[in-house]
């Protein structure tokens, strides 16, 4: 059994950590490799596709995928991805897990809405990927305006606001802005501590029940269990009287097919389980940042925007709605510009 090797380990945290704190696989291989830290194969310099492929392979919360390539030259020892040209197996908890379950899936739930949200996106601020446009769901982008004069001046637009025949019509924010109104919506939320406290317990309760998933899987290893005598009394079948082949593979066929159909099905299953436990958590850590912080927030802090912030999707010239990762959604009045 693969043994966990905790310097590394603590790399693959660091980076699990600052992907879903804004961070993209590219200024996340910038930081690792100013900061000297080696890749997994002894590299000094990072690439962003190693760091993605930490993100997205299932080993690092346990599982793993069997036959993801197999040999098609046995002289040759050639290889070829699996395409599902033979069976793979996903095999649940194979070995020590670094990476909670429930943060993996929020990490691949971050990659979903990072692509629904446009393909540039940059991870040099705390704001890149939290800003989302109200009309077309694309990303705002950071932009400098009159950049060689002294009238320079940072703002935040919607990155396909002049890509499309039809302009987007939700406006440009500046940071101050940006700022102020997170500052003054958060605050609002500390000054109704109490009557958001009040019902949570209730609510989390409500939101991540997984009976039914449940017992929809404990239905799928039964019927499973079923088919797999099923197979096994066919295979025995034929060894004994030789049946029809074309009958005998039509039969094996239509098991396996099922069997396969069930078990996409459980790992769907257990997928939401997982989402539903990361949202816990997410609702956890949210009402512990919450709980602690007395005081009226008096300075933007980044580190709290991107702890308590999913997005703030801008509505129109006086609108935004801050989603946080509670899954409150606060509508928030903009100031004039």
């Amino acid at each position: 059994m693969p043994q966990i090797i905790e310097v590394e380990a603590k790399t693959v945290r660091l980076i699990y950590k600052m992907f879903l704190e804004g961070k993209t696989p590219s200024g996340i291989a910038s930081y690792l490799t100013k900061k000297g830290i080696p890749t997994p194969s002894g590299k000094q310099k990072w690439q962003p596709s190693t760091v993605k492929s930490i993100l997205t392979n299932e080993k690092y919360k346990g599982d793993a995928i069997l036959q993801k390539r197999f040999t098609v030259d046995f002289l040759t020892k050639k290889m070829k991805i699996n395409e599902g040209e033979i069976p793979q197996y996903y095999v649940e908890n194979s070995h020590p897990a670094i990476i909670p379950p429930e943060t993996f899936e929020l990490v691949q739930d971050e990659f979903r809405r990072r692509k629904a949200g446009g393909r540039y996106i940059s991870g040099i601020s705390c704001f890149a990927s939290r800003i989302v446009c109200g009309d077309c769901g694309s990303f705002y982008g950071r932009k400098v305006w009159q950049s060689n004069s002294k009238y320079a001046r940072t703002v935040w637009q919607c990155n396909r606001k002049f890509k499309e025949q039809e302009f987007c019509t939700t406006p440009h924010l500046k940071e101050e802005n940006i700022k102020k109104a997170f500052m003054e919506a958060f605050n609002s939320l500390i000054d109704n501590k109490d009557e958001i406290l009040a019902n949570y317990d209730e609510i989390i309760a409500q939101i991540t029940d997984c009976r039914r998933q449940e017992r929809e899987i404990a239905k799928i290893d039964e019927d499973c269990a079923s088919i797999e005598v099923l197979i096994q009394k066919l295979i025995a079948e034929n060894a004994r009287s030789i049946l029809e082949q074309s009958e005998y593979n039509r039969k094996y066929s239509g098991y396996v097919t099922r069997y396969n159909e069930l078990q996409t099905r459980r790992q769907e299953l257990n997928t939401d389980i997982t989402m539903r436990q990361a949202r816990r958590s997410q609702m956890k850590a949210f009402i512990k940042k919450l709980t602690k912080q007395d005081q009226l927030l008096t300075e933007f802090d980044e580190g709290l925007w991107s702890a308590t912030l999913n997005a703030m999707v801008v509505k129109s010239e006086q609108e935004v709605v801050f989603q946080f990762k509670d899954g409150t959604e606060l509508p928030w009045r903009l100031e004039s510009k």
